[in-house]
């Protein structure tokens, strides 16, 4: 995540990016917007504030050469002289537009800009962004004409919230340059990340816990649930995140031990993940540092609901690992032939 209170914008251009599927043209401006000063200080919080809350990092990827990523050479080149920045803004709208092979890809306006006094890590740094506006919004604009006030509507850019952009900082590690990258749009994840910026997770601390809280996710989902029944599942995402929490290190081993009861189990488990690292191609440390800020992003995501066809939901609280054990039994009607689940409890909230 970033800082912003000393961030400032030295460039910025807008284009807008067609579609070569529909065969829509882009559009390139000349000259980089002068700001006044309410537009500048609209604008500077609307395109960092997506940052603020990133705890995961990505670097460049090629299947040659790392130097070939298209995006990582573009911005090289800005870093090391930014007297082409608007002739190098533009190929990057045209290496954007190169990626939009499908219908489903939207046009839009394309934000090209360089800032300077990002903070990241304790460390300062400059940085280039690229921001693709996909979506318009209706809004009033009010004006005055023949002594009275009228009303039309406008199309603008929301103030809210982007649709696509990264952050690519000018500070490296061994892995590359350190790229923040959002995209509020699921339809296209692969065109954004994969084929445009070409980008991959960090391999540090922050993609290790939530590559392996995604893996918990998904083994509850097809196998626990679908074996023994959402109240299992749910009892072992609890567990799960209070793992998590308790533990500043995470030893798979000593995981299985404390979340599984049974043997069946946690071979279970190992035959999945095996099977997960294969279709990700990906592979999950056995031991790494657990990151407490990915953990708290991972367990808004996490829904602990049991849903029934008879209209009725039972929410468990995630931060309560053995409530569901304790309190909450599953059985069989033999009368109703229907299946129950019993709760136990002192007082209504």
């Amino acid at each position: 995540m970033i800082s912003r209170k000393n961030a400032s914008i030295s460039k910025f251009i807008i284009h807008k990016v067609g579609n070569k599927f529909n065969d829509t043209k882009n559009a390139f401006s000349e000259k980089i917007v002068d700001f006044d000063e309410a537009s500048y200080d609209l604008m500077l919080p609307f395109l960092l504030r997506p940052f603020g809350s990133q705890v995961q990092s990505y670097r460049f990827n090629h299947h040659a050469d790392i130097s070939l990523n298209e995006i990582n050479s573009y911005t090289t080149q800005l870093f090391n002289d930014d007297e082409g920045f608007i002739d190098i803004s533009k190929h990057i709208v045209t290496h954007l537009f190169e990626q939009s092979t499908s219908a489903q890809i939207k046009t839009g306006d394309v934000l090209i800009v360089m800032f300077e006094g990002i903070e990241f890590r304790d460390m300062t740094t400059n940085a280039i962004g690229i921001f693709k506006i996909e979506s318009k919004v209706n809004f009033f604009q009010t004006y005055l004409e023949n002594n009275s006030y009228d009303v039309l509507v406008q199309k603008g850019i929301s103030s809210k919230k982007v649709d696509k952009g990264c952050l690519i900082l000018n500070q490296s590690d061994t892995e590359g340059k350190i790229i923040l990258s959002v995209d509020n749009n699921s339809y296209d994840a692969q065109y954004w990340t994969n084929q445009f910026l070409n980008i991959k997770y960090a391999d540090d601390s922050n993609n290790h816990t939530q590559q392996y809280i995604e893996l918990c996710k998904e083994f509850s989902t097809e196998v626990l649930k679908t074996t023994y029944g959402a109240q299992e599942q749910n009892t072992f995402l609890a567990k799960t995140i209070d793992f998590f929490k308790e533990n500043e290190v995470l030893n798979v081993e000593r995981f299985k031990e404390d979340i599984f009861e049974e043997e069946k189990q946690i071979r279970q488990f190992e035959d999945y993940k095996k099977d997960y690292e294969g279709e990700q191609n990906i592979v999950i440390r056995n031991q790494f540092d657990v990151v407490e800020s990915v953990v708290t992003k991972e367990k808004r995501k996490i829904r602990t609901d049991i849903k029934l066809d008879t209209n009725i939901q039972i929410k468990l609280d995630i931060d309560a690992p053995e409530a569901s054990s304790e309190y909450l039994e599953r059985g069989y009607d033999e009368e109703k032939k229907m299946h129950y689940y019993k709760v136990f409890f002192n007082a209504e909230g």
